[in-house]
């Protein structure tokens, strides 16, 4: 008996995993040549950054888009995965020295919680797994109280400003306001500033970024998947059929802590320094709406908005410095009250419907004639006429 995948679905990833494979060659070998072409060599470390942001918005996308359960507090678990590497990095001193600010406020031994940091496998471990262990926590105490909604996005929140206002008043653990610099540390013997140092972090983030995706496509591709979406549109009556969601939303919720904490730590080494900025309200808003704009639910639609609205806010704070965020206001109403799907849930919707009837002269089938084209119906069509054809 042949227990695997049916063979137009073997085939649709086997184009997908090429097509995704593509997108990360061009993005390595042709678009940052390119923009050193037209003399935007910049752009490529700004690219660098979007695509670490792009990580945390698959996190955002599954536990928001696939979950239904808003997060406003992301920004926190992007800071631990950020202040987890910035630690190591601060630490490639010669052995008995003390990193500067340490000295500035009389500290003259190193706190215990930074020695692990000298270990770069433990750095590895703790930018994944402190992030998750603090969403799992988080997640298991608000989930098993069944609280969701406004009032899950409102803890969130609340978590946020904690941890917000902890790192800004650590200065003899952390630096306080100041944060973390990467920029001059050096990175096995390298200085993390530099162009070669930039360019293998830049390479190092589009593979993350396409393992990121992986990983979201294969959780919501399979059953796991079906349950979240079950948990987003109709919790009570998947309690009814025998399932806790409880456990579902917790591991959901670690997941997308841990990209967080991974896309917190390839942001840092591109941007060369982590502060507790990185927890300011306004940027776990920000990461909604870069996924808000690309389209919720569509992991594509996650990594399309992150790109288009940070390279617009790159381009705009150029020439508008003081007036961006309106742009951003409008641009995010404009997306909620026109294209309340996002970019990707137009095109699904609407814009392969307008191209099949401007250019192939189809029309929607909007009831039963679309099972008609329904590659599994005609799959199960195939296997009833073999099995007849095989008495």
């Amino acid at each position: 008996m042949n227990t695997g995948a049916p063979w137009y679905k073997q085939r649709s990833i086997l184009v997908e995993a090429a097509i995704v494979v593509a997108i990360a060659l061009a993005l390595i070998f042709i678009v940052p040549n390119v923009l050193i072409g037209i003399g935007q060599a910049f752009r490529v470390n700004l690219l660098g950054r979007f695509l670490a942001l792009a990580i945390v918005a698959l996190g955002i996308d599954l536990i928001w888009g696939y979950t239904g359960i808003l997060s406003l507090g992301h920004g926190l678990f992007f800071a631990l995965g950020g202040y987890a590497i910035a630690m190591f990095l601060q630490l490639q001193i010669p052995a008995g020295q003390l990193p500067d600010f340490f000295t500035l406020y009389g500290v003259n031994q190193l706190p215990a919680f930074w020695i692990p940091f000298y270990s770069f496998p433990f750095t590895l471990f703790a930018i994944v797994a402190l992030p998750a262990i603090v969403g799992a926590i988080l997640g298991y105490l608000v989930f098993r109280n069944r609280i969701r909604g406004v009032y899950f996005s409102i803890l969130t929140q609340a978590a946020l400003i904690v941890f917000f206002n902890f790192f800004n008043g650590q200065q003899k653990l952390i630096n306080g306001t100041n944060g973390l610099k990467t920029d001059t540390a050096t990175f096995f013997g390298q200085t993390v500033g530099d162009v070669s140092m930039q360019w293998i972090f830049y390479m190092t983030t589009v593979w993350f970024l396409v393992g990121a995706y992986a990983l979201c496509r294969w959780l919501t591709s399979g059953k796991l998947g079906k349950l979240l979406v079950a948990v987003r549109d109709d919790e009570p009556r998947l309690r009814f059929s025998g399932y806790d969601p409880t456990g579902f939303k917790v591991l959901t919720f670690a997941v997308s802590a841990a990209l967080a904490g991974i896309a917190g730590a390839l942001f840092t080494v591109q941007s060369g320094i982590i502060s507790p900025k990185a927890m300011d309200i306004a940027f776990s808003i920000e990461m909604v709406i870069w996924v808000a704009v690309g389209g919720r639910a569509s992991l594509v639609g996650a990594i399309l908005g992150t790109l288009i609205v940070n390279f617009a806010k790159s381009l705009f704070s150029e020439k508008f410095p003081e007036i961006w965020y309106f742009f951003q206001g409008a641009l995010f109403l404009t997306v909620v009250t026109v294209l309340p799907g996002g970019i990707i849930g137009w095109i699904r919707n609407e814009g392969v419907d307008l191209v099949r009837s401007k250019f192939l002269g189809k029309r929607k089938l909007a009831t039963y004639p679309s099972l008609e084209e329904d590659p599994e119906v005609q799959y199960e069509r195939e296997n009833l006429a073999n099995r007849k054809s095989d008495g």
